[in-house]
């Protein structure tokens, strides 16, 4: 496994538009929508705190949809149809063992993005941190590993590159539409900041968390199932061709 990851994380370093994207992006979203005076303004339509305030947690799914719904089923599929995937099958290693080399190394990826762009929001627009550090984490961890099943199933059933591409756009736009990244969730008609509150990759559990509103248990519940019924879906439906 050890060698399998330094392996993997070499090939992706090799290419670093992705690794330099899922660094920076969340960032520079940031700093580009703080820039806006109005979002830096309290509004009633958000209870009286900023725009800026409750759209933090909106850009970690930038980092997670990213990566994990686009670099990672893309990776594996061309590795299937390249033939390198049928060159592994010859080894002793299991499928687990590759795709968890691709989680983790993503996952490093998004969140060194993820904190990056916390900083920055504490320091260029004074965001608050979260009150609720230990439900935060939680929540990330949970939506990443949820968020990275989903792209693992698009890998696992795509036989090139270009078709993992297309069957993860089918959950694509939706979580970022959902998580309030094309408009920031307060906006949203009530039906669909519900539906958005118990899918990947958990923004109302970031958001309340960051808040202080403390967590709903059921929508850690959706978060766990999601992440590990995902999981064991991908494993079950690898193939190495």
């Amino acid at each position: 496994m050890r060698t399998l990851l330094m392996t993997e994380a070499k090939l992706f370093l090799r290419t670093p538009l992705w690794a330099v994207l899922g660094v920076f992006l969340p960032t520079a979203v940031l700093l580009g929508v703080g820039s806006i005076p109005g979002m830096r303004e309290p509004s009633p339509v958000t209870s009286g705190y900023r725009f800026v305030d409750l759209w933090v947690p909106s850009l970690v799914v930038i980092a997670l949809a990213m990566l994990g719904l686009q670099v990672i089923p893309a990776a594996v599929a061309t590795y299937r149809e390249q033939g390198i995937l049928r060159r592994l099958a010859t080894t002793p290693v299991p499928p687990a063992y590759l795709l968890l080399a691709q989680v983790l190394i993503h996952a490093a990826v998004a969140l060194a993005g993820v904190a990056l762009m916390l900083v920055t929001a504490k320091i260029a627009f004074d965001v608050p941190i979260p009150r609720h550090p230990g439900l935060f984490l939680l929540a990330l961890l949970l939506g990443l590993v949820s968020i990275f099943a989903l792209g693992l199933i698009a890998a696992s059933l795509a036989r090139t590159g270009k078709a993992a591409g297309g069957l993860a756009m089918i959950a694509f736009f939706p979580v970022m539409f959902l998580g309030g990244v094309y408009l920031p969730r307060p906006l949203l008609p009530p039906v669909l900041q519900k539906i958005g509150a118990y899918v990947p990759p958990g923004t109302q559990s970031l958001q309340d968390a960051w808040v202080g509103n403390g967590g709903q248990p059921l929508q850690f519940a959706a978060l766990a199932a999601f992440a590990l019924g995902g999981t064991a879906l991908a494993v079950r439906l690898f193939r190495w061709e």
